[in-house]
């Protein structure tokens, strides 16, 4: 499966897809490249999130759900109780909305640059929102990554 590159303000992510979401997995590498913004987290702790609203966009059925990620994690919630949103994990969370505890899809772990995921984090937590772009990774990106873990969008 094909490596993402992700630019989150001035760092840089490799991540991989995971395995056990195929739907979710599919639905986003339809939608890449696929910029946004991230803001940190009202309820869930060390969180950065992309809401997206009552949007139909990202119906997919539960797989790989968690509501305690890890640090590198980005999970898709489809909405139901909540809004639709993607969450990306920099430390500990456990994952909530003001109705309570939610579970949401585990489909892209961070696997190079993780270094970083902290200073992101406190980066949107005390400056605020930073532009996120998702895409996939060609040979000659994970190259540049390779040579160098900041950028700027």
């Amino acid at each position: 499966m094909p490596q993402v590159l992700i630019t989150a303000g001035p760092y840089r992510f490799l991540a991989s897809f995971e395995a056990a979401a195929p739907k979710t997995v599919a639905l986003f590498r339809s939608l890449l490249p696929y910029r946004q913004k991230l803001i940190h987290v009202r309820w869930s702790g060390e969180g950065l999130w992309i809401p997206l609203g009552e949007t139909k966009e990202f119906e997919v059925p539960w797989e790989n759900h968690t509501s305690h990620p890890g640090a590198g994690q980005i999970l898709l919630y489809p909405g139901g109780i909540s809004e639709t949103e993607i969450l990306f994990c920099y430390g500990g969370v456990s994952f909530a909305s003001k109705m309570g505890s939610l579970a949401a899809n585990h489909f892209l772990t961070i696997t190079a640059g993780r270094e970083n995921l902290r200073d992101l984090g406190e980066l949107v937590l005390w400056t605020g929102a930073q532009d996120v772009l998702f895409e996939e990774a060609t040979e000659e990106m994970i190259h540049q990554f390779r040579a160098t873990t900041r950028a700027k969008l």
